[in-house]
């Protein structure tokens, strides 16, 4: 007799039905079929232990399991539960015959518990879509696939558990969840806030316009100036995610096993600081096993870079496509995955490898050649993707001791989510486009073509300043943020004069000023 189950191998976010066919004959053998790595392949000792523990034993036979389709490589141990199931139901100590219309996913101990695994969201959500009658997994995964709706989903404690369900012995209930309901009671506002950042008016506002237009930027000053402080109050400022945005973070979490014990949506938006030894891989995703990288942990929300210039060269190069494109293909011999990868870059940084120039409190002790090096850590293409560059000063004592404190992230945010309105209606006709910062050139030409007087003075500014070319587009984009914010259909002059202050590494005499 041949018995089948269900289980699923999880590819990048999409998942693939796994039937697990089990067929015993007289003989003493084991075969197990289907392209399985080393994970997969040691679940014959979990799984006898585990029957063995819970009084289960498997007569002297010849066992074949076949994993199909055979053609796709099944990785790490959430095949247990399933594998465990299909033999149990072919020595007839399950007698249920519509198992092959179950999901069953968990790791088993040897003691018969069921293990938590990754990527349990995207099974559920491919479970729904085939139609299936049920899913099981372990109890700690339940808040995650119990998200999905139209899909009776049960968590269980142990082996046990699903062999007396599937043979009538308990009435264990499916979890419900009111996914609606539980994603807006869980909006809070951040623990972190701007009203906590004393003085740096100018370099607020810089965080406020790239807020409001999803601009990439980056902040130059000293160490101790508060880069890093205002950096992580960001989200607070930034719109709440949508239910949509939510279910796709919380899918490449799932899928990373990032996402924390008992959570079932994750409702703020992401904050990732990767440390500045961070691997390429690691940023962008891959491995043997394909894993979303930081870069897309951050989707739907900040990739914080402190100390932009300490960071692995070519780690900061495979940021350029992502960056533009806001997904991550990775290609392998074996595979070729994709991971949404659309965030906000935050970068600081030194102006200078002592730290100190331009700093009027400190004596800079590099030279112009030393600080050009240093500037020349950052590519001018990864640059080039960086809308709003602004310079920080360190906040002197008597001004620190004296600062009121700053207006709150809410008030702030609630100006960006007007500007983010204007813009969602603006783009609603134009697939791809949510935001300022994704305008392509004929977009900057419609939407963001400045008038005479305003032409006039950017092409002073980029003779006398020394801008480069590059520069141009970024200034009308942020020049268009700054107009929505101001509730101006047209970009004016004032308008284009902010931007060009925020372009403070495109002066040609940037490492010389000061010396």
């Amino acid at each position: 007799m041949i018995v089948k189950t269900r289980c699923a191998a999880v590819m990048g976010l999409e998942a693939t039905i796994v039937s697990i066919e089990v067929s015993i004959t007289k003989g003493v053998m084991f075969h197990l079929t289907g392209l399985a790595d080393t994970a997969v392949k040691e679940s014959k000792d979990r799984i006898m232990a585990a029957l063995t523990n819970n009084g289960f034993r498997l007569p002297p036979s010849d066992i074949t399991i076949n994993m199909a389709p055979a053609d796709i490589r099944k990785e790490g141990s959430g095949y247990d539960l399933s594998l465990a199931v299909a033999l149990l139901a072919a020595i007839g100590k399950i007698t249920r015959e519509d198992l092959d219309e179950w999901m069953l996913i968990g790791e088993l101990g040897l003691d018969g518990r069921l293990q938590p695994i990754k990527g349990t969201l995207p099974i559920a959500i491919k479970a729904r879509a085939k139609k299936m009658k049920g899913m099981i997994v372990p109890a700690q995964n339940i808040n995650e696939a119990a998200v999905v709706n139209n899909l009776n989903v049960y968590g269980m404690e142990t082996l046990m558990d699903v062999v007396n369900f599937f043979n009538g012995n308990n009435d264990i209930q499916p979890t419900a969840i009111d996914t609606r309901r539980q994603f807006y009671e869980q909006q809070t506002q951040s623990e972190l806030d701007f009203a906590d950042v004393k003085g740096q008016e100018e370099v607020k506002r810089a965080l406020e316009v790239a807020a409001a237009g999803g601009h990439n930027l980056m902040m130059i000053g000293p160490p101790g100036s508060g880069k890093s402080m205002m950096a992580k109050r960001l989200p607070s400022i930034l719109p709440p995610l949508s239910l949509a945005e939510s279910l796709e973070t919380t899918q490449i979490h799932s899928v990373a096993g990032k996402l924390p014990r008992g959570t079932s949506l994750i409702t703020q938006r992401p904050f990732r600081a990767p440390h500045h030894t961070i691997s390429p891989v690691a940023l962008v995703g891959g491995g043997n096993n394909p894993q979303p990288g930081e870069i897309s942990l951050a989707h739907n929300g900040v990739l914080f870079c402190d100390e932009l210039p300490e960071f692995n060269r070519s780690a900061l190069e495979v940021m350029r496509q992502p960056l533009e494109d806001r997904i991550i293909t990775i290609s392998r011999s074996k595979y070729s995955v994709e991971f949404p990868c659309s965030f906000m870059f935050v970068a600081s940084m030194n102006p200078c490898p002592c730290g100190y120039y331009g700093d009027p409190t400190h004596h800079c002790v590099c030279s112009p050649g030393q600080i050009q090096r240093y500037m020349n850590k950052i590519s001018g293409p990864l640059l080039d993707r960086i809308d709003i560059q602004c310079e920080i000063s360190a906040i002197p004592f008597k001004d620190l001791s004296q600062a009121k404190r700053g207006e709150p992230s809410a008030a702030i945010r609630e100006r960006v989510i007007a500007a983010r309105q204007i813009q969602a209606q603006r783009y609603a006709h134009i697939k791809g486009i949510h935001c300022n910062a994704q305008m392509t050139e004929r977009l900057l030409h419609e939407y963001a073509q400045p008038d005479a007087p305003s032409l006039d003075m950017l092409r002073m500014a980029m003779e006398r300043l020394k801008l480069s070319a590059r520069a141009y587009s970024r200034i009308l984009r942020v020049a268009r943020t700054i107009a929505d914010l101001a509730g101006s259909e047209k970009v004016q002059s004032q308008h284009i004069a902010e931007a060009i202050g925020y372009r403070n590494l495109d002066r040609g005499d940037w490492a010389e000023r000061g010396i």
